[in-house]
């Protein structure tokens, strides 16, 4: 897939309502030992990358080291819409506890809750790993506009 067409898709506005409405994406990838892992994960969305953070000793860092290819599912309900994205990680080792990750994680909580999990994160991490996750196929799937392709070819099929 053609990066113009990535950058088209991720910079929809339908993308962008569904990004700032579900912090939590689904990572899709290979445990070291082959068998599929599917975990949730609070990320951002920059500049065309998905960013998460992650323990530097954790399972997925291992795993995406030896397979950095990885995909990841970002949908709501109700209205049905998802984003489905494949591309490789690269993953960067950073002291502390980067703005980025409070920045996801406090997606995911009420306000008041921001100070008192900050100051526990900070106690336990000593470093994070950054994931970033360069597209390399995405797919909007609306409802609307689009749907998954299996039925759009059936809709076809019906029509012609």
């Amino acid at each position: 897939m053609d990066t113009a067409r990535i950058t088209e898709i991720l910079t929809d506005s339908v993308t962008a309502d569904l990004v700032e409405r579900q912090p939590i994406t689904q990572i899709a990838y290979s445990a070291t030992d082959g068998s599929p892992r599917a975990v949730p994960v609070g990320y951002l969305l920059r500049e065309g990358t998905f960013l998460f953070y992650t323990v530097p000793t954790s399972d997925k860092v291992a795993a995406l080291r030896r397979d950095p290819r990885i995909a990841l599912t970002v949908d709501t309900f109700p209205p049905p819409c998802c984003l489905l994205v494949r591309g490789t990680a690269e993953l960067r080792e950073e002291d502390g506890v980067p703005d980025e990750y409070l920045e996801a994680s406090f997606r995911t909580m009420p306000q008041e809750q921001h100070a008192g999990f900050e100051q526990q994160v900070r106690s336990l991490y000593d470093s994070m790993v950054r994931v970033i996750v360069t597209p390399t196929w995405v797919r909007l799937n609306d409802f609307e506009r689009t749907a998954p392709r299996a039925v759009e070819r059936l809709i076809q099929a019906k029509q012609g």
